[in-house]
């Protein structure tokens, strides 16, 4: 391929991009070499035989890829990667002191930072081409979240910090509130100091988490992680971890607010990620009447519409079961006749915690001809939890 000029250093073209990204308002930015985490593949390897993706699929098949840039992409040789504050101007676990409403993480309470984010990648990159000598000279390549690269590492090998005990990023200047988006490019730029790990002997968010999620630290196991479990994970969530959710029904917050880093953090700057006052502590009541359309028309723009209207319900119920409240009672009944058996059988579960024993057997004699074998699990697992 034939190459034009190149108008701008290796040294220029980096202070360039990263004046680009200030003015986009990115809050953290540095760049690694392509090449600066072969130590991220053996870890991720070893997790996926491990099996602690659960039923991310797509793990496993994009490992080869996501095992280094230079795999997805073989002409790259620099990262520059950026952070977007996103801290909350207020503790999110404040959210969990009324079991009767929804607690949703901070990253979801406004729009999706993926669109935010991937519309910044993209003005910045095609400011910069131009700037460095056009699309003979270099090439550029965004990516935000969904793309096979492993992010984290990446941006504690360009210096924006290091992944902590529970193995997501930490700031100095941010704490655990960093949302991160890349740019790659085919030219060799200066790369930054990797930052040091700076956790310590502190388990502040390993003793935070309420299911346990990390067998070790800097090690996390999904299926037993509540951010994987509201929003990943497609099926029944498993009996044994379902009362420790709480009222948490789109991901969990705990282990990133619990980080002593975050008392350097500041409210983050950008105005669409601010929570909508909806999302703060909804209540279980109003989600639960959700239609499909009226799921779609309340979460759009936001993060949450992909995960759906039935995930999502489920997750409701989870908390409509653990909220110890009576008044939820007629909420969970009306979907025990809801066209989706995922939603029925969490139903069953939240209304055998909620009812008396002779209410609820009474409810499950109405509803012995349920055909999906699951909800008729749910149905047994429920009556031998009463026996018991």
């Amino acid at each position: 391929m034939l190459r034009g000029p190149r108008f701008l250093t290796p040294e220029a073209a980096k202070a360039h991009l990263f004046a680009l990204a200030r003015e986009e308002g990115f809050d953290a930015m540095g760049i690694a070499s392509a090449d600066a985490i072969p130590h991220a593949a053996p870890r991720l390897n070893q997790w996926i035989a491990d099996g602690a993706h659960g039923d991310m699929d797509w793990m496993p098949e994009t490992a080869a890829r996501r095992s280094s840039p230079g795999n997805m992409w073989p002409e790259v040789r620099s990262v520059l990667m950026l952070g977007l504050n996103y801290g909350p101007d207020e503790d999110p676990r404040a959210a969990l002191a009324d079991a009767t409403r929804g607690a949703i993480s901070v990253y979801a309470r406004g729009d999706d930072y993926h669109e935010l984010i991937k519309g910044k990648l993209k003005r910045i990159a095609s400011r910069f081409v131009p700037r460095v000598g056009g699309p003979d000279a270099v090439q550029v390549k965004v990516f935000v979240d969904t793309a096979p690269l492993m992010e984290k590492p990446l941006a504690e090998a360009a210096g924006l910090g290091w992944q902590g005990r529970h193995t997501n990023l930490v700031s100095r200047e941010k704490g655990s509130w960093l949302l991160l988006g890349a740019v790659a490019t085919d030219l060799a730029l200066p790369p930054d100091a990797p930052e040091r790990d700076n956790c310590g002997s502190c388990r502040a968010c390993l003793d935070a988490c309420p299911t346990n999620a990390f067998p070790a630290a800097y090690r996390i196991d999904a299926r037993r992680c509540i951010s994987y479990l509201t929003i990943e994970h497609k099926g029944p969530i498993p009996v044994e971890l379902r009362p420790l959710m709480g009222n948490r029904i789109y991901g969990c917050d705990d282990c990133l607010a619990a980080c002593p880093w975050n008392k350097f953090a500041q409210v983050g700057r950008e105005a669409r990620l601010a929570a909508r006052d909806e999302n703060r502590a909804p209540a279980l009541a109003e989600l639960a009447r959700l239609d499909d359309a009226a799921f779609r028309a309340r979460f759009s723009k936001s993060p949450i519409k992909r995960t759906g209207r039935v995930r999502f319900l489920r997750n409701v119920l989870i908390a409509i079961g653990n909220s110890g409240d009576p008044a939820l009672v007629p909420e969970a009944e009306r979907l025990l006749t809801d066209d989706h058996p995922l939603l029925r059988g969490a139903a069953v579960w939240a209304l055998a915690r909620l009812l008396d024993p002779a209410d609820f057997a009474r409810l499950r004699d109405a509803h012995a001809g349920e055909s999906d074998p699951e909800v008729r699990a749910e149905w047994r697992l429920a009556r031998a939890s009463e026996a018991a």
